[in-house]
C-alpha cells in the first residue's frame, strides 16, 4: 500500500468515526420527549391546600383546596334569587339601611357583603353577609350608598325598590370601607377613586350619563365590561378540573389583595364567576398604577391566610341566625360568617389585606 492510498484510507476512516460520534452526541428527535411545562406549585396549610399561580396581565390567582364541610347549605345567591323574583329589596329612605324579603316557601338565600342593588333613591352595596330563610318577611339589612347626590327616581327604575346587579363591589378599599372600617364618606371617596382608576384603565370616561357618581353605572360601561371580560375569559376555567376548590386568593400588581373561601366546592362555584369578575375589574382599575407589576409567591399567599385569622376577635350578631366573627390585625382583616341554626357552622370566610 503506497502512501497516497494509505492517506485516503485514513481520511475515510476519520470521517466515518466523526459521523458516528456526532450521532451519539446529538439528541434523538424521534424518541426524546419535549420538556413539560412547569407544574403549578402547591403548599399545605393547617386547614387548606393552595395551588397556583394562575396569571393574566396584572392579576394573580391561587386556588384554595379543601374538603367539603358537614354543612354548606344549599343557599341560593342573592343575584339569582332576585332575577327569579324570589327575593325583593326595598327602599326605606334610610341611607344605611334597607329591607330585604325572601318570598320563597323553601329556598334559603345567602346575601354576601359587597352585593350591589341598583335603583331605589340611590344605588346601594349591602354591607353584611346574611342568611335569609324561606318566608322571611321583611328583614333590615345594613347598606351603604355607592352613588352620591341622587335621592329621586332615576329614569324608569323603581324608587321604592331595587333591581339586581350582576356586579359586586370591586376594590379592596371599598370592601374595607363597608365591612372593616364602616364610613359612608369613605365609601363615596373610594367610589370616586374606583371610577378614576377604571377611566384610566380603559382610556375613557366610564361615568354614567344618567348619574355621574354611580359606581354601578361605571361598572356597566361597555369598555369596562369588555376589558374585564378578557381576564375572565383567560381565568374562569382554572377551577373546572378540580372538585375540591373551595376558594381563591388573588394579588394585583404583585401585591396580595383579598381571599374568599366557602365550605364546599358546590357553594364556591355558585359565586366564582362574580368573584372573578370583581377581581378582574379591580385589576383593570390598577393597570395604570405607577406601581410595577411583580410576582407574588404561593408561600406569601399562605402566610396571608394564616396570619389574618390570628387578629383581635370581635362579634356581630347580624340576626339571631347569622353571626359574623371579625379578627383584625395591622396587616389584615378576617371575617367568618356562621349559621347558628347549624351549630355555628361557618359558611363564608373573607380575608382582606390592609
Amino acid at each position: 500500500m503506497n502512501k497516497r492510498t494509505f492517506a485516503v484510507l485514513v481520511a475515510v476512516l476519520t470521517f466515518i468515526v466523526g459521523v458516528a460520534i456526532a450521532r451519539l452526541s446529538l439528541p434523538d428527535l424521534h424518541t426524546q420527549s419535549l420538556p413539560s411545562p412547569p407544574k403549578k406549585a402547591e403548599i399545605q396549610l393547617s386547614n387548606y391546600r393552595l395551588s397556583g399561580p394562575y396569571v393574566h396581565e396584572n392579576l394573580t390567582i391561587f386556588l384554595v383546596h379543601g374538603p367539603d364541610q358537614s354543612f354548606s347549605g344549599p343557599f341560593t345567591p342573592l343575584e339569582e334569587a332576585m332575577e327569579r323574583k324570589v327575593v325583593a329589596v326595598y327602599e326605606t329612605s334610610e341611607v344605611n339601611e334597607l329591607a330585604i324579603e325572601n318570598r320563597s316557601r323553601s329556598e334559603e338565600v345567602f346575601v354576601q357583603a359587597g352585593d350591589i342593588v341598583k335603583g331605589g333613591q340611590q344605588d346601594r352595596v349591602l354591607a353584611v353577609d346574611l342568611i335569609l330563610p324561606a318566608k322571611s318577611g321583611k328583614v333590615p339589612i345594613d347598606a351603604f350608598c355607592v352613588e352620591h347626590g341622587r335621592w329621586t327616581q332615576r329614569g324608569t327604575e323603581q324608587a321604592e325598590a331595587f333591581s339586581v346587579s350582576e356586579d359586586m363591589v370591586a376594590t379592596k378599599n371599598l370592601k374595607l370601607a363597608t365591612k372593616a372600617d364602616p364610613s359612608q364618606a369613605r365609601v363615596w371617596n373610594e367610589v370616586e377613586k374606583a371610577q378614576e382608576g377604571l377611566s384610566q384603565g380603559v382610556n375613557d370616561d366610564v361615568r354614567g350619563f344618567a348619574s355621574r357618581s354611580s359606581l354601578q353605572l361605571a361598572l356597566e360601561n361597555d369598555k369596562v365590561q369588555d376589558s374585564a371580560g378578557e381576564y375572565v375569559k383567560k381565568l374562569s376555567s382554572i377551577v373546572e378540573e378540580h372538585t375540591d376548590v373551595i376558594g381563591f386568593v388573588f394579588a394585583i400588581n404583585g401585591r396580595l389583595n383579598s381571599a374568599d373561601v366557602y365550605p364546599s366546592n358546590a357553594m364556591f362555584k355558585r359565586f366564582w364567576s362574580r368573584l372573578l369578575k370583581a377581581a378582574a375589574i379591580e385589576a383593570l382599575s390598577e393597570q395604570s398604577s405607577n406601581e410595577k407589576s411583580g410576582s407574588v409567591s404561593i408561600e406569601a399567599a399562605g402566610d396571608f391566610l394564616v396570619d389574618a385569622e390570628k387578629g383581635t376577635e370581635s362579634f356581630n350578631e347580624v340576626t339571631a341566625r347569622t353571626h359574623m366573627v371579625k379578627r383584625e390585625s395591622e396587616k389584615g382583616v378576617f371575617f367568618e360568617t356562621r349559621d347558628m341554626d347549624h351549630e355555628g357552622a361557618w359558611i363564608h370566610r373573607s380575608y382582606l389585606t390592609r
